[in-house]
């Protein structure tokens, strides 16, 4: 179990609306220290922030490509191209820049279309460590996954000139992912599990998966590398004690639930903003909380700011660390 940190209220947080442009899934910082997030209309947008502190400015928000699907996770390339996971096209690599557009990098894995492809992260020799959330069920349908609770999730790889292999099976929808700093090992968030589960890449356990952490305060989504060596962790909802019970349930019942939910509009997403940050050895140092923004599923810092994307809002918002922080509210 992860050790406990007392709960602290994330400072005040400045929304960024993006146009018109919906779930803003994931977030990641370029080495100039630009935003850059996938909407649900296929647009991958940078994201230039005002000063901290400065003159009183919005926010400059730019096009720099479409996928032609849905992108979900993002990953800087060190050239400054993307890894964009998409959940319809599969694992893409963009040029922001315009003059390559979009390269397909894999569109299958293990013989299946990459139908539900979430998140990337790139090691320094180029291999690419992927997520497929399910293999069941589409980003459309992923309360179903959530709630029949099957391990249908992946980790793959492709190194460069290969093709993509499986190199974990089982987990319950895959999501974040993020290498160690020496890229030691490579951490997945299960969401379905409340869990961080970590492949080896190198030393003696090489090949070996253990649990990194585990009995998280909500569901993990995307990751990103912090800078004292640990990781970012989205919480895209707190815990559900009824859905804890109904995954102790029969298979049977659990798909009649889904079944059930299905035929219901989408659930509110409730609470606030969460994040945990997550040390090497799986220890939760700082849980942060706020309000006014709903369903975090990506985080990631850049010097003092911490920004936030959404699945659900039209917005993505970020604060400014270097503020006190506070005991949150009740």
């Amino acid at each position: 179990m992860p050790t406990a940190a007392a709960p602290a209220a994330l400072p005040p947080l400045h929304l960024v609306e993006l146009g018109g442009g919906a779930g803003p899934e994931d977030v990641v910082f370029d080495g100039s220290g630009r935003l850059l997030t996938g909407v649900a209309d296929g647009r991958v947008l940078r994201i230039g922030l005002p000063e901290p502190g400065g003159p009183d400015r919005p926010a400059e928000v730019r096009e720099v490509g479409r996928t032609g699907g849905r992108p979900l996770g993002l990953e800087v390339l060190p050239d400054g191209r993307l890894l964009v996971c998409d959940a319809q096209r599969g694992l893409l690599r963009l040029d922001p820049g315009g003059k390559a557009g979009v390269e397909v990098l894999a569109d299958s894995v293990a013989g299946a279309p990459l139908r539900f492809c979430s998140n990337a992260v790139a090691a320094s020799d180029g291999t690419v460590y992927f997520t497929v959330s399910s293999r069941r069920h589409g980003l459309d349908d992923w309360l179903s996954d959530i709630v029949e609770h099957r391990p249908t999730g992946l980790l793959a790889r492709l190194a460069p000139g290969g093709e993509p292999e499986v190199v974990l099976d089982g987990l319950q929808f895959a999501n974040g992912v993020a290498l160690a700093p020496d890229e030691s090992f490579v951490a997945v968030a299960e969401t379905g599990a409340r869990r961080l589960t970590r492949l080896w890449l190198t030393g003696p356990a090489a090949g070996r998966h253990d649990t990194l952490a585990d009995d998280l305060p909500g569901f993990p989504d995307n990751m990103s590398r912090s800078p004292g060596g640990g990781f970012w962790v989205a919480l895209a909802g707190q815990r559900i004690p009824p859905l804890e019970w109904l995954h102790r349930a029969a298979p049977r019942v659990r798909r009649a639930v889904a079944a059930t939910a299905r035929r219901l509009p989408p659930p509110p997403a409730l609470g606030g903003a969460r994040v945990v940050e997550v040390d090497a050895y799986g220890r939760v140092v700082r849980e942060l909380r706020g309000r006014g923004y709903r369903m975090v599923t990506g985080v990631a810092q850049h010097g003092g700011r911490l920004a936030l994307g959404s699945l659900r809002e039209g917005a993505v918002a970020w604060c400014d660390l270097r503020e006190p922080l506070r005991q949150p509210s009740t």
